[in-house]
């Protein structure tokens, strides 16, 4: 899962650079004991974007239910932070679910990645996305179908890939 914080980049010209370090420190806080509570890996924040992935470095059978649950749980959190701030600050998520290498490489600043088709996918959900939405792909859609609600946002063309077809996760359903 790649999420963007939309809208982050004109804010940080209207707010000194501490507050803006303490508001960006506060957010990720929160989406830090998110990855927590659903068992995820954070990979990395890029800036004010933050990425993460489940069923890594130990796999899970439920690692696509755990990124869903906490990506619909950022959504909510966005919601308070801007109903604090008369400028809006809301994140764009994408999620795919495949396979993906981690591990550390070079020599220096050792940092644990990610890589693959999957992630490079995600990221692109996360790109083409909308403001305030979760787009997931066909293969996670189809993963998630039984448990949660989804809007077919249709095909999309995607850098690399070609056309693809997307679904906004909603939320989930209330029997699952």
């Amino acid at each position: 899962m790649f999420a963007d914080l939309v809208g982050f980049t004109s804010l940080a010209e209207q707010l000194p650079p501490r507050d803006l370090v303490d508001l960006l420190n506060e957010i990720f806080s929160i989406f830090d004991l998110l990855t927590e509570k659903y068992g995820l890996e954070k990979i990395k924040t890029i800036g004010d974007a933050y990425m993460v992935v489940g069923g890594l470095p130990i796999p899970t059978d439920d690692h696509a239910e755990a990124v869903a649950e906490m990506a619909v749980e950022m959504q909510a959190a966005m919601r308070r932070f801007e109903s604090r701030f008369a400028h809006p600050l809301q994140l764009r998520i994408g999620i795919n679910t495949g396979e993906a290498v981690a591990g550390v490489i070079g020599m220096k600043k050792f940092t644990y990645d990610l890589w693959g088709d999957a992630v490079n996918v995600a990221s692109r959900m996360e790109f083409l996305g909308i403001p305030g939405r979760i787009q997931v792909t066909d293969v996670t859609y189809d993963r998630l179908k039984d448990k949660y609600l989804f809007e077919k946002r249709g095909k999309i063309a995607v850098k690399g890939k070609g056309e693809m077809t997307t679904y906004w996760l909603v939320g989930k359903q209330e029997n699952s």
